[in-house]
């Protein structure tokens, strides 16, 4: 993965002469001492079993789904005419 870190400017080039010494890149230097740091000897994490909603039946729809935009689109007319409404009695 790529991210971007900022590392301390006295720290910069302590990991560069480690880098240059091990022959290894500045990347791998710095996931090196990350790891010793956390104290990761490098082996796989188990992944857990993924999470899992809870669903339950909601019953038959009241309206066709396969529409849902313009539902929602009549509903927001809908309430906008209800605001134009009562702005105008006011």
């Amino acid at each position: 993965m790529r991210t971007t870190v900022r590392i301390d400017d006295d720290l910069l080039p302590v990991l560069k002469e480690r880098a240059l010494r091990e022959g290894i890149s500045l990347a791998k230097a710095i996931n090196n001492t990350l790891r010793r740091a956390i104290g990761d000897t490098g082996q796989k994490v188990q992944r857990r079993e993924p999470y899992r909603e809870k669903t339950y039946p909601m019953g038959v729809p009241k309206v066709p789904l396969t529409k849902a935009l313009d539902v929602a689109a009549w509903l927001a007319d809908e309430e906008m005419l209800k605001k134009m409404k009562m702005s105008r009695e006011k």
